[in-house]
């Protein structure tokens, strides 16, 4: 499988271009430790630049919702250049989680009214499923529903919300009688209480959200949410694996810089073979990731019966390649690497936080046996 050439056609690499350009200049180091020192954790001028300027937030939802229809492999190419320079913004959370939730509902009504400010930026919005248990499967889902028809509230907490605190719109997964369900929250409703978490990575915001008779408004079918989620929960681990490999990218070539300036006794510690190993390593590493990535964005485009098994092999292999690059990159560093003034500590807790979101890599391991059969 990984033996299999990928290559991205001009348009796909001139949006590489164009998105990379766009990050140098608004999330430079400087930007991404502002934002992160922030609550909210990034700037709504860049967030509103990146929908209506750049069409980002919009770039995969499809046309009748005000998007502009590109397929997943585009979005990876954007989640990778983001994950490169350490973007703080809830793209990941209204993009990949929200958004792709309302794509796969099969909720028409909610589709319309939900995924047109998603496109244009106007509205920030993120999936609550996960609950202080911290599992990451169906198991975990134990918020109670009440309710029928279009009238539900919520009674429950919901932690580890990405962007939980600023989003606009919440979707929720909660239990009713027939099952797991989805359903719409408003940012303000009455009877949520919101919190941020403190985080290692302080680079993606987290929260803990409260409800307490919180009113809802259910999305597709009740008792369906499993289905959706499942899923979604795939093609948010194959954009994952599209950010870490665009970090570990990123941290890769900060290594190998590195080496070749740093002089110890008179001569680049490159030259040395230890590190020149690390570094040979390193790329290897990188370069079978990217393959594991791009290959799950391809089975992601064509949503084929391959994108279950291949989702949960690319976060698995992503995670510690990305984990073990910024790892490396620190010890190349030497002392340095690991001061706060260097950036290559901000990649190494994103490479933590990045490996633990939506389940480990033993966790997908398990998941990948299950799904092939072992």
């Amino acid at each position: 499988m990984l033996g299999m050439n990928f290559a991205f056609s001009e348009e796909q690499e001139e949006l590489r271009k164009t998105v990379r350009a766009f990050l140098e200049a608004k999330s430079p180091e400087t930007a991404v430790r502002e934002q992160m020192e922030t609550e909210a954790g990034f700037d709504t001028a860049v967030w509103s630049q990146m929908g209506e300027q750049m069409g980002l937030q919009g770039l995969h939802i499809p046309e009748e919702y005000g998007g502009s229809g590109y397929g997943y492999v585009e979005l990876g190419v954007v989640l990778e250049e983001m994950g490169r320079a350490l973007l703080c913004a809830p793209y990941f959370a209204t993009v990949v989680l929200a958004a792709n939730t309302l794509i796969h509902s099969g909720d028409e009504a909610a589709k319309k009214k939900y995924l047109p400010g998603i496109a244009s930026g106007e509205t920030v919005a993120t999936l609550a499923y996960t609950e202080p248990s911290g599992k990451w499967d169906e198991s975990g889902i134990t918020m109670q529903a009440s309710g029928s028809g279009s009238s539900f509230t919520l009674s429950g907490t919901k932690m580890f919300v990405l962007d939980g605190h600023t989003a606009n719109l919440i979707i929720v997964a909660a239990k009713t009688g027939k099952g797991t369900s989805l359903f719409a929250v408003d940012g303000n409703a009455a009877g949520l209480t919101r919190t941020a978490l403190s985080t290692m990575d302080q680079t993606r915001k987290q929260a803990k959200l409260e409800f307490n008779n919180t009113p809802a408004e259910l999305i597709g079918a009740e008792g369906n949410g499993w289905n959706v989620l499942n899923t979604v929960l795939d093609l948010a681990a194959v954009g994952l694996a599209a950010e870490q490999v665009g970090g570990a990218q990123k941290v890769l070539e900060m290594a190998v810089e590195y080496a070749k300036v740093r002089v110890q006794f008179g001569r680049p510690i490159g030259s040395f073979q230890a590190i020149k190993h690390k570094c040979a390593d390193m790329l290897l590493e990188v370069e079978s990731a990217k393959s594991a990535a791009y290959y799950g964005m391809w089975c992601a485009s064509e949503m084929n019966e391959e994108l279950a098994s291949v989702a949960s092999l690319a976060k698995a292999y992503c995670s510690e390649a990305y984990f073990h690059a910024t790892a490396e990159n620190i010890q190349i560093h030497g002392g340095i690497g690991f001061t706060w003034e260097h950036p290559a500590h901000l990649y190494f807790k994103r490479a933590k936080s990045s490996e633990l979101l939506f389940g480990d890599p033993t966790y997908h391991r398990e998941l990948l046996a299950q799904r092939i059969g072992i």
